[in-house]
């Protein structure tokens, strides 16, 4: 992989880095001035010795505070009030397999608009009567006109159109779970963080990644060990990756979130840190919770508790909890969700995170209410679809998801991963139920 790979690129590193640290409240004025000036008369030495400069600024002290990245300050005294319930594994089949096939169809219902801002995604549905969604998203009756201002996702986006689909496709928000059934299986569940990064090298092209994930990546072919790969090169490093990671660990959990939150830890912080670490952190919490919560919003609420109440995440998760106090109008909901997060990237953590709880709580356990909503959102359509479906389908389990949402998929899935493509989700899941009985 190059250093000019567009997530690697040092042009591309400051101007995220100056973004990233904008938000972690550092005054950057004085260096974007300089990035100016460099960027008019070009040398690399002099973009490196920015860079370097950004990296090793100090966060402020406030932040630091009510931000931990290390475990212990996370969970400071929380203990988890979970009694260890058992279940019966014809439960847990279904359960976890209704999270596999319902974390696949959001994701997949999700692919083809990824990128797309909320406002484009309605025009090319309204072009062929299809908003509000209710089904797979399909390209018949889009009008030529329409058409040529937009572009099908290109990573599987066309085969995820609703008269293309003979499987799930290959999708990094899939990848993942896979990948950490892998750790578990190799590793058992006293995995390390450094277990995950062998298991990132062995199994996983380096261009299925992005963002973070490509980032880490890279900083662990270089020798670097976590939590250094976290930080190294990465403004990236509060984005969505860690989040689309948490859903295995939550299904190894059932009705233990302190455990959900201490295995997704291990994993995140390869990669993430502080609001990035948090999004899997709390989405693990949520799905241990999805086995024994009658609501999204019961799992939503006692997963929160999990994370440092001051900080912006928490703080995002707790606005989207209260969007139906003020409205039960979904677009007005999300009106509301833009005009407050819309200034972050739209594959930032903390908008994402909101735009998915605030999803679950307006479909209130409905399947395709949930996934239909959180798509219709825009940002990241097939990241937040997928956990969105997952979280609503562990809850139903595989018995209860509608069929015309999982029998287009034929129980398969593709992937880029070594030993997983062409997986059968029940496979998947029993391979899962596995690991907990161990």
């Amino acid at each position: 992989v190059s250093m000019n790979d567009r997530y690697l690129n040092t042009n591309e590193c400051i101007a995220y880095e100056l973004i990233q640290r904008r938000e972690e409240g550092l005054d950057v004025g004085e260096l974007e001035n300089r990035w100016k000036e460099i960027q008019n008369a070009y040398h690399k030495e002099d973009a490196e010795q920015l860079l370097s400069e950004l990296e090793a600024m100090d966060s402020p002290k406030g932040l630091r505070e009510n931000e931990p990245s290390n475990l212990e300050d996370i969970l400071g005294e929380k203990n988890d009030d979970s009694n260890n319930v058992s279940f019966k594994n014809d439960f847990l089949l279904d359960r976890i397999l209704g999270g596999w096939m319902g974390r696949a169809a959001g994701c997949m219902l999700g692919k083809p608009v990824e990128k797309h801002p909320r406002e484009k995604i309605r025009e090319i549905l309204q072009s062929n009567n299809t908003w509000p969604l209710s089904n797979y998203i399909t390209a018949k009756g889009i009008p030529d006109e329409v058409k040529s201002t937009f572009s099908w996702n290109r990573h599987s986006g066309i085969d995820s159109l609703r008269e293309n689909i003979v499987c799930m496709p290959e999708d990094d928000d899939m990848n993942y779970p896979m990948l950490n059934l892998k750790v578990v299986e190799s590793y058992g569940l006293s995995f390390t963080t450094e277990n995950i990064g062998t298991t990132w090298l062995e199994l996983m092209p380096i261009m299925s990644t992005f963002t973070a994930e490509r980032n880490a990546y890279y900083n662990l072919l270089s020798g670097y060990l976590p939590p250094e790969t976290a930080i190294k090169r990465n403004p990236y490093r509060e984005w969505i990756g860690a989040q689309i990671r948490a859903d295995l660990w939550g299904w190894l959990s059932p009705g233990n979130p302190k455990r959900a939150v201490e295995l997704g830890w291990r994993d995140g912080r390869l990669s993430h840190v502080r609001n990035g670490l948090y999004g899997e952190l709390f989405f693990a919490a949520v799905l241990s919770n999805s086995f024994t919560s009658d609501t999204p919003k019961d799992a939503l609420q006692k997963a929160i508790l999990f994370i440092p109440e001051k900080s912006r995440f928490a703080d995002a998760i707790h606005f989207a909890m209260d969007l139906e106090k003020k409205t039960d109008n979904w677009e007005i909901a999300l009106d509301l969700l833009q005009e407050k997060y819309g200034h972050y990237h739209w594959v930032h953590t903390i908008n994402n995170a909101a735009l998915v709880t605030a999803s679950l709580i307006f479909g209130n356990g409905d399947y395709e209410k949930s996934i239909c909503n959180v798509v219709m959102g825009g940002w990241d359509t097939d990241s937040n679809g997928a956990t969105v479906g997952s979280i609503v389908g562990t809850m139903l389990g595989a018995e209860n998801l509608p069929k015309k949402w999982i029998e287009p998929m034929n129980n398969q899935i593709r992937s880029s991963m070594k030993g997983f493509d062409r997986s059968k989700f029940t496979d998947l899941a029993k391979r899962t139920v596995r690991q907990i009985n161990k």
